[in-house]
């Protein structure tokens, strides 16, 4: 069974950094990509980094905004992929989930809020 459990969201005022977490269980995490969406309340879920699998020389891809600010890594010894969030801003205040695509299926975890304000 394919599980997801994220972490490390919270309130963070702007110019500020989190840390978040995806402990990842149920199918071979150094052969899968991973990815992290976010979802404003109101807006669709977006895709925030992606990472590609373990022996990939593939280069994470990020959306534009978060360019330069955010940094998707994984730790294959854990079965963790992280997202270093730093110079946060207002519009980063979203939902943000963990997902993986396997050949059994799309899977997503539960979600950890992140809001920055003052």
């Amino acid at each position: 069974q394919v599980q997801l459990v994220e972490s490390g969201g919270g309130l963070v005022q702007p110019g500020g950094s989190l840390r978040l977490s995806c402990v990842a269980s149920g199918f071979r995490f150094s052969h899968n990509a991973m990815s992290w969406y976010r979802q404003p309340s109101g807006k669709q879920r977006e895709l925030v980094a992606a990472m590609s699998s373990d022996g990939n020389d593939g280069r994470p891809n990020y959306a534009d905004d978060v360019k330069g600010r955010f940094t998707i890594s994984r730790d294959s010894a854990k079965n963790t992929v992280y997202l270093q969030m730093n110079s946060l801003k207002p519009e980063d205040t979203a939902v943000y989930y963990c997902n993986v695509r396997t050949i059994l299926g799309t899977y997503w975890g539960q979600g950890t809020q992140v809001t920055v304000s003052s």
